[in-house]
């Protein structure tokens, strides 16, 4: 290398740490902290330096020049995220093996048990929604990952042990798989979630369940529900893949996702304050992300199928126990018990050790014994049976 071209280099360097000094300098026009953050408190230096580190270009490009290289050359993105064909992603949990599944799995069964023992001595009935896995419906567009052999029956398997506890709960991937067939899309591309279309199905087939088993009391209430806004969704399965900005190309197509809006009906006779003069909760819901993102509408679903309020107590990114819990121990629970409460339950939480939060570990080691009793009572009731008709 002669002289020149190695200043050439030098000077190239030279210019190009400029240039990424100065964009990394850029970042911090109209940066501002929070008022208690000072230098001599330490709060001030670390926000600059999470900004600074969040803005840092080299971090990005290296970010993005990762994530291009294992999508492009072995199919795959960042943990939580698996990659289909057809520019489909899924969520890991449905696909990996479960530490301590078995023991998990006899846990979650015995604690919505005991979660049902607690609320029929409220007087509530309890219906669960058992959202099926996005890759049982949509498994055409799997590549060679395949789910974990404790997935295979998972969704069959919960209904059978809610069975035997006498806790309804309505098949929704019938109907779902049904929609499919009919050429609806009922779960979305690049997210976790249902699509409204999914969630309105699965409404609907709560609602007959309910009608069937608890008729609800008081008047009727009608809601309609209206298209809203069409807007670009970008799919949580989407952030496992940091390929933006640089190579945003690469990435799953965003989809287009058709709001709604559920209302009560202009032709309410007592206008909308009726809705709620009553103080009795007719219908209450419980759950994850899929009940408490408004962008899938599934309780604006719920109140149109079921003709009546639904409160709302699902909470977003804490699964579906720990909402439960809080439920169980507040005052909303305590002094305005539903007459039915709609659990729903994504059946990959199932084999899993589900976060508490800051409910009492006894408390609810003894929503599981009192569920586990119960079960093996109705277990050895069956047994005896054939020995007794034998008799």
């Amino acid at each position: 290398m002669t002289r020149s071209l190695r200043i050439f280099y030098i000077a190239l360097f030279l210019v190009t740490l400029l240039v990424l000094g100065l964009w990394s300098v850029r970042s911090f026009f109209g940066f501002s902290t929070n008022s208690d953050a000072t230098v001599l408190n330490g709060r001030w230096t670390k926000a600059v330096e999470t900004h600074y580190d969040d803005e840092f270009p080299i971090k990005r490009l290296g970010t993005n020049l990762w994530a291009a290289l294992d999508f492009k050359l072995f199919n795959e993105g960042r943990p939580g995220v698996v990659l289909g064909r057809d520019q489909w992603l899924y969520s890991d949990e449905e696909f990996h093996p479960v530490v301590n599944e078995e023991l998990n799995l006899q846990g979650n069964y015995a604690l919505v048990e005991g979660v049902r023992q607690t609320l029929k001595e409220k007087g509530v009935q309890l219906v669960m929604a058992v959202v099926p896995a996005k890759v049982r419906l949509y498994p055409e567009h799997l590549g060679e990952v395949k789910p974990a052999s404790i997935h295979a029956n998972l969704y069959k398997d919960f209904h059978q042990r809610l069975a035997a506890d006498r806790i309804p709960a309505p098949d929704l991937l019938g109907p779902l798989q049904q929609a499919k067939q009919d050429g609806q899309q009922v779960f979305l591309r690049t997210d976790t979630h249902w699509t409204p279309q999914g969630a309105e199905i699965a409404a609907n087939r709560l609602a007959r369940t309910i009608a069937d088993k608890y008729p609800l009391s008081g008047e009727p209430q009608r809601f309609v529900t209206e298209p809203a806004e069409t807007v670009t969704h970008k799919g949580d399965l989407r952030l496992f893949l940091p390929l933006d900005p640089l190579f945003e190309n690469l990435m799953p197509k965003q989809e287009q996702l058709q709001k709604r809006n559920t209302v009560a009906a202009e032709d309410q006779s007592a206008g909308d304050d009726a809705l709620f003069a009553n103080t009795e909760v007719p219908v209450a819901l419980i759950g994850t992300s899929y009940s408490a993102n408004p962008n899938w509408n599934f309780v604006g679903a719920l109140k149109q199928a079921l003709n009546s309020d639904v409160v709302n107590y699902a909470e977003d990114g804490h699964g579906p126990i720990l909402p439960m819990l809080s439920y169980l121990k507040s005052d909303a629970f305590k002094n305005s018990p539903p007459q039915v409460l709609i659990w729903e339950f994504p059946e990959r939480y199932l084999p899993v050790n589900n976060e508490i939060g800051d409910a009492d570990p006894q408390w609810v080691a003894e929503l599981k014994q009192a569920g586990a009793r119960q079960q093996n009572v109705a277990i050895n009731n069956k047994s005896e049976t054939p020995d007794r008709a034998q008799n």
